[in-house]
């Protein structure tokens, strides 16, 4: 697992992946920061986690993942993966842990703003870093459907618009009927932003992205089978 990690993260710093992600997001943040931070006199940082997980990821999780298994089908490295001695497993979650890698680092260099405001004002840390954790679990939910979606077709484009739909029509659906609000990972995204915790938010987050990297396993799974 740890070997494809490491092939998978270098690579999205070998090639402009990475740092586009890190600069598209970065540019989200900052409009978000002026938006909901500067614009209103404000202290509190959740708003500008949860506007910036609302509509960064619709762009920043097909970018991370339309190419994790689509890419290589299409160039005929799939087999190399279906050949390795490295169970299923240890790829998907490999693969996985690299593009949530590059989240992390985003997270990260998003600490210029909570300084920024501490310069001017005395914002609450503990509710910060809980936007950010709320953040991270739901970066991990889009990941892992985009994964999926990349595993089900050797077309990156059409990997990347599966993972955009998937966060976009919902949002659309629920005012026509309350049935798709289990379906909208932003709805397990309430009260992180407010820095609480709630049990069934994580366990929500948590069981999305759990279900959607057992998907990827079984179709990839079920790929080396026939091959």
């Amino acid at each position: 697992m740890w070997a494809v990690f490491k092939k998978e993260f270098k690579s999205y710093f070998l090639s402009p992946i990475g740092y586009v992600v890190i600069g598209i997001f970065l540019i989200v943040f900052s409009l978000f920061f002026y938006l909901t931070t500067i614009f209103s006199g404000s202290v509190d940082l959740g708003g500008l986690y949860y506007y910036s997980a609302l509509y960064g990821l619709m762009i920043i999780a097909p970018i991370l993942t339309m190419r994790m298994f689509s890419e290589e089908r299409k160039t005929g490295t799939e087999q190399l993966i279906l050949t390795s001695p490295v169970s299923m497993v240890g790829v998907v979650f490999g693969k996985f842990l690299a593009a949530l890698s590059v989240i992390v680092i985003t997270l990260l260099f998003s600490f210029i703003y909570f300084f920024i405001v501490g310069y001017f004002g005395d914002p609450n840390i503990k509710a910060v870093l809980v936007s950010m954790l709320g953040f991270l679990l739901i970066s991990s939910s889009a990941i892992a459907f985009g994964m999926f979606a990349s595993s089900i077709t050797e077309n990156q484009i059409i990997a990347g618009i599966l993972t955009i739909a998937y966060l976009i029509i919902p949002l659309f659906l629920e005012n026509f009927t309350s049935i798709f609000s289990n379906f909208i990972i932003m709805n397990f995204y309430q009260y992180f932003p407010s820095g609480v915790i709630k049990l069934s938010e994580v366990t929500g987050l948590v069981s999305f992205a759990v279900m959607f990297i057992i998907f990827t396993i079984i179709v990839m799974q079920r790929r080396k089978l026939v091959k």
